[in-house]
């Protein structure tokens, strides 16, 4: 039976958007489908982060998800943070079209992202490969742009 989750994503501006999660079995790949609106074209960080506090606008919600305790990475390094999903990238429309598959991220067990903050960044991450300490916390993602909350789907 597939596990599935939703994130509603609201931030500065006219930055919005929602992105579906699907997980097939406790140890399938978590498939994200969805849409950003609103931002810069280019490439924008984007990761699941530790809390899924929102009080304080997307500064609650706290570091990059790092149940594992690693240095910041991309999607497909060996070592990066569960929450590291790399960059998407927003067209000329101002719309970030979102397909992945990632193997880390789970929707069941300690280590769910259910509950946890999924967050859009103003810059590109750099994949923990800028030479700087906080290239290997954050990839210099710069500001936080939208964030919400992942919950259960029905």
């Amino acid at each position: 039976m597939a596990m599935k989750a939703v994130c509603v994503l609201k931030g500065t501006g006219e930055v919005t958007g929602t992105v579906f999660f699907e997980q097939e079995g406790a140890d399938g790949p978590v498939k994200l489908i969805g849409e950003i609106s609103g931002l810069a074209p280019g490439e924008h960080g984007f990761h699941v982060h530790a809390y899924g506090d929102n009080t304080n606008g997307c500064m609650s919600a706290g570091p990059h998800f790092n149940p594992h305790n690693q240095t910041h990475g991309g999607p497909t390094d060996a070592v990066r943070h569960v929450g590291d999903l790399g960059n998407v990238t927003a067209g000329a429309d101002n719309v970030a079209k979102i397909n992945i598959q990632d193997k880390m991220l789970t929707l069941t067990g300690p280590d769910s992202i259910i509950g946890r903050t999924m967050v859009i960044h103003e810059k590109a991450d750099d994949l923990g490969k800028g030479g700087n300490e906080e290239s290997l916390k954050t990839g210099n993602a710069g500001g936080r742009q939208a964030c919400g909350v992942i919950g259960i789907a029905q």
